[in-house]
C-alpha cells in the first residue's frame, strides 16, 4: 500500500506559500477562539448560575452568523477579499481584548458579555464567507480537496484540545488572561492575512450587485444549479433529520448512570473520528467523484447513529460514534470540494456564506428535532428515526440528482480524469497517459 496515497495530502502547505501562512494563523486563531468559549460559558455561568444565560451565548453567536451571512457573502463578492479579511479579522481581535480587558479590570454583567461576543460573531459573519474563497484562489484544481482536509483537521484539533486547554487557563490566570491568549492568536491570523495576495473578486466580470439584488442572484444559482444545490440539501439531511448532540445526557444517564466524567465521552468520540478520517483523508481527496464519496458517505453517518441507537453496549455505542465522526469530516470535506469546484469564482462569496448558514442551522435544528422526539418517545427512537430519515433522504438526494453521482472533482483548466488517479486532463489524449508511466 502507498501510504502517501492513504494519508492527509499536506502538498498544499509544500506548494503554497500564502496557503501555509493562512493555515497556520487561521489554526492558532481557531485554538484561541475554542478557549474563549470555554471562558466565556464559565464566566456567564459564575455570574448568574443560570442554564438560561448560558444557553444565550449559543444564541449570541449564531444570530449574526445567520442572520448576516448572505448579506455578508454579497459584500465577499463585491470588494477585494483580502482586505474585508483583515478587517474582520481584526474586528475579532479588537473583541477578544475588550473581552480581556472587563476580564481584568472587572466584569461586564452578563448581558455586556453577550452584547461583545455578539459583535464578534458580526465579524465572524463578515469573515467567513471571504475566507472560504481563499481555497479555491490560491490552490489548483488537484489540490482543493487536500487543502479542505487541511482545514477541517486544524477545526477539529482545536475543538478536541481547546477547551480542555481554555480549562487550564481558566483556572490559572482567569478568565481575563484566556480571553488575551485569545487575542495574541489573533496576531497570527493577521500575519497569514497579511501574506496573501491581493485578490479581486471576480477576475474580470462585473462585481455583484449590491444589497438584496446581490443575495436573490446567489440563491438563484444554487436553485438552478443540481450539482451545488444537491450537495447542500445532503448536509441539511444529515444534520436537521439526525444531529444527536442534544440527547447525549439522556444516553448517557441511561447508559452511564449519569455520570458527569462520561458526558464528554460522546463528543471526544465524534471527534476522534473526525481528526482520524482527517490523518487517512488521502483516501478520498484524491477522489475524481467527490460527489458520491459525500452521498456514501452522508448515509454513512446515519447507519453509524442507528447502531449507535441500537447499540446496548455503552463502550461499542462510543464506538459507533467514532465512525460516526469519521464519515461526517469525509461528507464536509466532500461537500465542501464539490461545491467550489462547481461555483463560478464571483459567486464564492454568496455560496460560501449559503453553505455557512447550512453548517450553522442545520445542527441547531438537527438538535432541537432530536431533543422534541425524545420528550414524547424515548432516546434510542429519537436515534433510531433519525438515522433511518437520514439515510432515506441521502438516497433520494442521490437518485434525484444524477449530476451529484457524477460530479467531478474539477472542471477549470481540464476535465475530470476518468481513472482513479488525481490528474486534470486537458484533451483525450492525455487523459490517461500517465498510466503508461
Amino acid at each position: 500500500m502507498d501510504l502517501g496515497r492513504v494519508l492527509l495530502d499536506v502538498t498544499p502547505l509544500r506548494s503554497s506559500p500564502a496557503f501555509r501562512r493562512l493555515w497556520l494563523g487561521q489554526t492558532l486563531s481557531g485554538f484561541g477562539g475554542q478557549m474563549t468559549a470555554v471562558a466565556v460559558m464559565f464566566q456567564i455561568w459564575r455570574t448568574t448560575g443560570s442554564t438560561a444565560w448560558t444557553g444565550a451565548v449559543g444564541l449570541a453567536q449564531a444570530a449574526p452568523l445567520v442572520g448576516l451571512g448572505l448579506f455578508a457573502g454579497a459584500l465577499a463578492d463585491r470588494v477585494e477579499r483580502r482586505r474585508l479579511y483583515l478587517w474582520t479579522t481584526a474586528g475579532q481581535a479588537v473583541c477578544s481584548l475588550l473581552l480581556a480587558l472587563q476580564g481584568f479590570l472587572g466584569p461586564l454583567p452578563p448581558a455586556g458579555v453577550l452584547g461583545l461576543v455578539a459583535l464578534q460573531s458580526c465579524f465572524v459573519a463578515g469573515g467567513a464567507p471571504v475566507s472560504r474563497t481563499f481555497v479555491p484562489q490560491l490552490l489548483p484544481e488537484q489540490q482543493r480537496a487536500a487543502g479542505l482536509a487541511l482545514r477541517r483537521i486544524a477545526m477539529q484539533a482545536a475543538m478536541l484540545a481547546g477547551p480542555a486547554l481554555g480549562g487550564l487557563l481558566v483556572s490559572g490566570a482567569g478568565v481575563g488572561g484566556c480571553y488575551l491568549v485569545d487575542s495574541v492568536t489573533f496576531l497570527a491570523a493577521l500575519l497569514g492575512a497579511l501574506g496573501l495576495p491581493r485578490m479581486p473578486p471576480d477576475g474580470d466580470g462585473e462585481p455583484a450587485r449590491p444589497g438584496l439584488r446581490g443575495v436573490g442572484d446567489g440563491l438563484a444559482f444554487l436553485v438552478r444549479t443540481p450539482v451545488v444545490r444537491g450537495a447542500l440539501l445532503t448536509d441539511l439531511a444529515a444534520t436537521v433529520l439526525s444531529m444527536p448532540i442534544s440527547l447525549f445526557p439522556l444516553v448517557n444517564a441511561e447508559r452511564f448512570g449519569g455520570d458527569p466524567r462520561t458526558l464528554g465521552l460522546f463528543l471526544t468520540a465524534i471527534a476522534v473520528g473526525g481528526v482520524s478520517a482527517s490523518l487517512l483523508s488521502g483516501t478520498f481527496t484524491r477522489s475524481p467523484r467527490p460527489g458520491r464519496v459525500m452521498l456514501v458517505a452522508s448515509a454513512a453517518w446515519g447507519a453509524a447513529l442507528i447502531l449507535f441507537g441500537l447499540s446496548a453496549d455503552p463502550w461499542l455505542g462510543l464506538a459507533f460514534l467514532v465512525v460516526a465522526g469519521a464519515a461526517d469530516t469525509v461528507s464536509v470535506v466532500a461537500r465542501s470540494t464539490v461545491v467550489q469546484a462547481h461555483t463560478p469564482r464571483p459567486l464564492l462569496g454568496r455560496v460560501g456564506a449559503a453553505e455557512q448558514i447550512v453548517g450553522q442551522a442545520g445542527p441547531d435544528l438537527g438538535n432541537l428535532r432530536g431533543g422534541l422526539v425524545a420528550s414524547v418517545t424515548t432516546g434510542t427512537t429519537a436515534l433510531v428515526s433519525g438515522g433511518l430519515l437520514c439515510v432515506l433522504a441521502v438516497v433520494a438526494v442521490g437518485a434525484t440528482t444524477a449530476e451529484l453521482r457524477r460530479s467531478p472533482a474539477y472542471r477549470e483548466g481540464g476535465r475530470a480524469c476518468p481513472c482513479d488517479k488525481n490528474v486534470a486532463c486537458d484533451t483525450i489524449s492525455e487523459e490517461c497517459a500517465h498510466l503508461q508511466t
